[in-house]
């Protein structure tokens, strides 16, 4: 595959930074749209790009519209066709600890707003066939996935998690519909997740428009561990990960690695799309 033209919201730390450094190895060009341009600043890896012109890195907000609309133009304008090939979507906030609601994030639906404005202001087909996307959820959000979660992680998932669960469930329910996949109404996300008339919104890309161009990516629970398919790879063996289809099941796992999901996610956007495009997919230790 001839390297691609990526657009990225999130990755300035954790997975969407991990599996950005991957796709620049392999010769992408790579737009960070970053709050604060000074996050690379002391980062060497990052900054090579940015001399070599494979990285750019644009200031803007994925809460604001407007910035997002620039962010597509301007990663765009990077493409030798002019178009963006791949938006890898991480956006993801710092919580706080409540004692009475478990953790906190600010806004409440950081997640679904800053992925509602991106796929809202996606070039249109007449300028553009619609870019692969990429964004990252997580295990143990609707009914059967909970169900087939490691009882230890239940208490964890149903109440510490709750709330920031419930943001990325508004993300999933916005490629349910552009992907048209199945959703019951029964799975969420709460009321005050998604704004009210949010599927008649300007520039939503049509229901199923999306249907092969989105992989949706359901973590166990992250850790900071080292890649261990990249120790894997130096043996020869396969990646330690499992990575399912949920329609042909759920993964019952404890934790993964973010670079060990950094990892796959560069792998299925250069070398497994035909496989992995279109699907929601877990992937756990």
């Amino acid at each position: 595959m001839a390297p691609m033209n990526v657009l990225t919201l999130g990755a300035s730390r954790n997975i969407g930074y991990f599996a950005a450094i991957r796709l620049l190895d392999a010769g992408c060009t790579v737009t960070f749209l970053l709050r604060d341009l000074s996050v690379f600043d002391a980062d060497e890896t990052i900054q090579k790009y940015v001399k070599a012109r494979k990285a750019f890195l644009l200031k803007g907000d994925g809460l604001v519209q407007e910035d997002v609309k620039h962010a597509w133009e301007e990663s765009a304008s990077h493409g030798l066709e002019g178009k963006v090939d791949l938006l890898l979507f991480t956006v993801g906030g710092k919580p706080s600890i409540d004692i009475r609601r478990g953790a906190v994030i600010k806004p409440h639906n950081l997640v679904t707003q800053c992925f509602l404005n991106a796929v809202c202001t996606m070039p249109p087909p007449s300028k553009q066939p619609y870019p692969k996307v990429i964004t990252i959820s997580s295990t143990g959000l609707t009914r059967n996935s909970h169900a087939a979660l490691p009882f230890l992680l239940k208490p964890l998932y149903g109440w510490l998690l709750d709330l920031p669960h419930q943001d990325k469930l508004g993300a999933e329910r916005i490629v349910s519909h552009v992907c048209d996949m199945e959703w019951d109404p029964r799975d969420g996300p709460k009321e005050n997740i998604l704004p009210q008339g949010w599927q008649d919104f300007a520039g939503l890309p049509p229901k199923g428009s999306l249907r092969n161009n989105v992989l949706l990516v359901r973590p166990a629970l992250l850790t900071d561990g080292e890649c261990l398919a990249d120790k894997n790879a130096k043996k020869g063996d396969k990646p330690p990960y499992r990575v399912k289809d949920v329609n042909d099941g759920e993964i019952s796992g404890y934790t993964v690695s973010r670079k060990d999901v950094g990892h796959f996610v560069a792998q299925a956007v250069l070398e497994k799309w035909e496989a992995f495009g279109g699907k929601i997919v877990n992937i756990a230790n």
